[in-house]
Formats: C-alpha cells, structure tokens, sequence
C-alpha cells in the first residue's frame, strides 16, 4: 500500500510552485474513461429506446447531443480540479482575455449558440429535407458549432448553424412525410382539354411513388401566348430525389401524348422581308 501512495505522490512536473502529480494525472484518466463510459451506456439506451418506443430518431439524436455536450463540459471541470486549477479563479482572472477573445470569435459564438436552438428547440432534425438559399439539402448531422448536409448532387456541404437560424429556411419534411409538387405542361391550342387532364391525371395515377391518387389534380391553368398552360399536382414521399420522380412522370405524360396525338407547341416566329424599291 506504501509502495501505491509513494507512487501516486512521485512528482512528474514541477513549475515554481505548481507541482504535478501521478495521482493528479491518474484523476484525469479516470474522469476521461468514466465519461466516455457514460455517453456509450447513455447513447445505446437512447437509441435502443428509439427503435422499440417510436420515439422520432432526430428527438433522439439532439437529446444525446446535448447530453453530451453537458458532460464533457463537467468533464473538463472536474479536470481542471483535479490538477489543482480553480476554476472559478481562473475565469475571473481572465475575464479581459474572454472578452477580447469573445469579439474575435464572435460568428463562432453566434454558432454555438445557434447550435444549442437547433438541439433544444428541435426545429431541425436529422433526416428533414431542407431549403437553404435556393439549395436542397438532407440534414445528416447537427454539431455544435455547424450542420453537415448532403445535397441533391450527393456533395456534402456544412452549414454553420447560425444560417438556419437566421435565414429564411423551407423544411419540406417537417410536418408531414410527404410534399406536394408540380410539374407545368402547354398543349396546342385546340387540344381536347378534358382528354389532357385525363391523361396527365392517369400519368401520375402510373409512377409507384404516388400512393394518394385522391390527391393528384389536373387543372388547366393558362390561356398561354402560343399553348393552353396546364398544371399537375400530386404528393409524393420521395422528397429528396423528387427531380428523378418528375422526370419518369414527364415521360409518361410524353408517351401518352403522342399515342392521342396530342401535341407540345413550340414558340414560333414569322419573318416578313420587304425588298427596297430603290433597289429595284
């Protein structure tokens, strides 16, 4: 037991007065492993609870992150006491420096901060489908200080978390799993209008991903300059890969079309020489 306590006691740094000692380092690795500890037990309850109780994964996610976020925040704490550090001391004797340190990193804090709404408030969770600057993105992470997206093209991109909050964002997947979308098509004029709203009704009636046909709607929208404008409105729950949706369904449309020869109008232009009488 001496030969322990005589271990513990061995002096591994010395800087004036401040000493550093094996049990002071020891301390430290005890605090790092048991809050490791903790977040794995406390992430696989989570997440365990998440899959037989319905819980929605983002709710999961943002509890464990904030968790997280906690604990190591005492971790660190809990370190500096160990090592003899006050913290409290130390704060308030550097108080000038957080300040100045503060107006430099200012838009980080901003992010933080933003980071910290986002987790609690929950508005955003993992998996929405978002509109960010006239870019649609699939949110696969939320940190602190930014967000990690993947756009339509499969690029990721991070997002500092203080243009979610401040920005004008559409999240297409919040409230509900499915989005109404459009897709805009002219016929000549002419055309049997019923006949096109049948068709282009039946074309969405056709795409797998269309599982409500009570809600697809055909409606003639505009008397165009060159076509009659209509439009069709349908939901789908492939929010994120809708543009493959609204090609396959285009091409339905095309293929009916051109088995009632129904025809696509194209803009026209009729050009008028007139020849110079001087020349004649």
């Amino acid at each position: 037991m001496e030969i322990v306590n005589h271990i513990f006691e061995t002096e591994i740094l010395k800087l004036g007065s401040y000493t550093l000692k094996v049990s002071q380092v020891f301390s430290i690795l005890i605090i790092i492993v048991t809050t490791k500890t903790a977040l794995w037990l406390i992430r696989h309850a989570l997440f365990r609870k998440y899959k037989f109780k319905n819980i929605d994964k983002g709710t999961t996610y943002a509890i464990f992150q904030i968790i997280k976020y906690v604990l190591w925040v005492m971790a660190i704490a809990l370190g500096f006491e160990a090592l003899g550090i006050k913290v409290t001391l130390l704060l308030a004797g550097s108080a000038a420096l957080l300040v100045g340190i503060g107006l430099g990193l200012q838009q980080t804090f901003n992010d933080v901060i933003s980071g910290i709404i986002l987790l609690s408030e929950r508005s955003i969770k993992i998996g929405d489908v978002l509109e960010i600057d006239s870019d649609v993105v699939k949110i696969e992470s939320i940190g602190l200080r930014t967000s990690k997206a993947i756009n339509r093209d499969d690029i990721s991109i991070i997002i500092p978390n203080s243009l979610i909050t401040t920005s004008k964002v559409i999240n297409w997947s919040h409230q509900s799993h499915q989005a109404r979308f459009k897709i805009d098509v002219g016929v000549a004029y002419g055309s049997d209008v019923d006949k096109v709203i049948k068709i282009l009704e039946e074309s969405a009636f056709e795409h797998p991903e269309i599982h409500d046909i009570k809600l697809v709607e055909a409606r003639l929208l505009n008397f165009g300059n060159s076509s009659l404008d209509f439009q069709l409105l349908f939901f789908s729950s492939s929010i994120f890969r809708i543009g493959k949706v609204k090609s396959d369904i285009r091409r339905i449309i095309n293929k009916k079309f051109n088995e009632h020869q129904i025809t696509i109008p194209f803009p026209q232009m009729d050009l008028h020489f007139r020849s110079n009488e001087n020349d004649k």
